[in-house]
Parts: structure tokens; C-alpha cells; sequence
């Protein structure tokens, strides 16, 4: 019974994280547009009981999934997302309703206003992610998936619990809006679907942030280099 109570706990936290709607508009961040996507894991620590996976292949995954998810933004300002990689477990095949392995990921998040020059999160912003629960994947990913795969799926619901962060953010302490007013104070205005990437974003800026833009990025990376908070166990 306590093990059922476990694996529906996991399907409740998990189930409300949907990383599948890449293909929608996307949610409500007011005037933001992706500057630099770094990503780094100078930390990173692999948990008990799992698949190994290199510092590149994970900067790699999460570059991809911070792209594939912020660059359809094309807001009027720059920021800049610093991703730190701290730690992961995956899961590697077990023996179902009795050692059923989940994986799990845990990375720093920063974010840099690029006209501002300024961090807006003091301190770095932890996110903890679980594998999506799905029937492939209910009784542990390390039964079903590859490690490519369990990457895939980790740095996706990473990347969409950011977004839900930063929407958090700019409904509380309007983070992403042009007068700095709590988005949630006021009416919303729709935001229509895009396919501009960062690049195309940061070209069409104007030419005098580029420094500013060069500058808040390299900070980025030293200030997502400080020291890991260390891997937390899935829950």
C-alpha cells in the first residue's frame, strides 16, 4: 500500500508538467525574447543506481530543449537564461512493483535582463524534474527507455518547468512587462503563435547591446559556475 501511495504521488507531480505543446501558442511571458541560452555543468554528479551520461551530452539535451521551447518568443527584450546541470539519475532496469527505478534531474537556473545588465533572480532558482509518467514508463523508464531517451524526456520537462517558473515570476513580480507591474494585476494580451528563433531575435536588436548582450552572457556563466546545491532525491 505505501509503495501505491509513493507511485501515485509520483503521477500527481509529474502529470503536471506537460512538455508536449511545443506546437501551441506559447504561455504568456510578456516582452520576452531569448538573448543567450547557456548552459553548463562544471557540478555535475551522477546519483546511485544509474546510466552514466557526460557533461556534453547533457549540455547538449538542455540547450536543445531551452531552444526548441524559448526561441518562439519574440518579445521587444533580451534576456538571457543561464542553465546549470547539477545532477541526474538514469534509471537503469529494474525489477517491476519491487525496485521500479525512475530518473530525475536537477539544475540552477538564471536569468539575465540584457538592457538592464542585471540579474533578476539574486540567487540561482532550483529546479528538481521526474520522468513523465506514461504506460511506457509507469513502472520506471530504466524497464522501456534508452538513456538518449530519458535525456530527451528529462530536458524537456526541465525546460517546461523554467517556463512555468518565469510565468510565475512575471505574474507575481512582473519580471517580463515594459512598466514592471505584477502581470497578474492587470488584463493579459494575447499572444500570438511564432516561429523566430533567438538568433533571429538578437539580430533584429538594436546593434548597441551587443556588447551589453556579449557581457551579461559571459556573467551568466560565472555566476551558474558558483557552488551546486547537490542533487535531491526524487520525491
Amino acid at each position: 500500500m505505501t509503495r501505491l501511495f509513493a507511485l501515485l504521488g509520483l503521477v500527481l507531480i509529474t502529470a503536471c508538467t506537460n512538455p508536449n505543446d511545443l506546437d501551441e501558442t506559447p504561455a504568456y511571458l510578456g516582452n520576452f525574447s531569448l538573448g543567450h541560452n547557456v548552459v553548463v555543468a562544471p557540478n555535475l554528479t551522477k546519483g546511485p543506481a544509474s546510466r552514466a551520461a557526460s557533461k556534453e551530452e547533457w549540455i547538449a539535451a538542455m540547450t536543445k530543449a531551452m531552444t526548441d521551447r524559448f526561441s518562439r518568443y519574440d518579445g521587444s527584450k533580451l534576456y538571457h537564461l543561464g542553465v546549470s546541470v547539477e545532477g541526474y539519475v538514469l534509471a537503469i532496469p529494474g525489477v517491476p512493483l519491487v525496485a521500479s527505478p525512475k530518473s530525475a534531474l536537477i539544475l540552477n537556473v538564471t536569468v539575465w535582463d540584457d538592457a538592464a545588465g542585471k540579474k533578476l533572480n539574486e540567487n540561482p532558482h532550483t529546479v528538481t524534474v521526474l520522468e513523465s509518467i506514461s504506460g511506457p514508463v509507469l513502472l520506471g523508464s530504466g524497464l522501456t527507455q534508452s538513456k538518449e531517451k530519458q535525456m530527451l524526456n528529462l530536458s524537456r520537462n526541465a525546460a517546461k518547468q523554467i517556463q512555468n517558473w518565469l510565468q510565475n515570476q512575471n505574474n507575481d513580480l512582473g519580471w517580463f512587462e515594459d512598466d514592471g507591474k505584477p502581470a497578474k494585476s492587470k488584463a493579459r494580451p494575447k499572444v500570438a503563435p511564432t516561429s523566430d528563433t533567438a538568433a533571429t531575435a538578437a539580430d533584429e536588436a538594436d546593434e548597441g547591446s551587443t556588447a551589453a548582450r556579449t557581457a551579461s552572457a559571459v556573467a551568466a556563466a560565472e555566476v551558474i559556475e558558483e557552488p551546486a546545491v547537490a542533487p535531491a532525491a526524487a520525491e
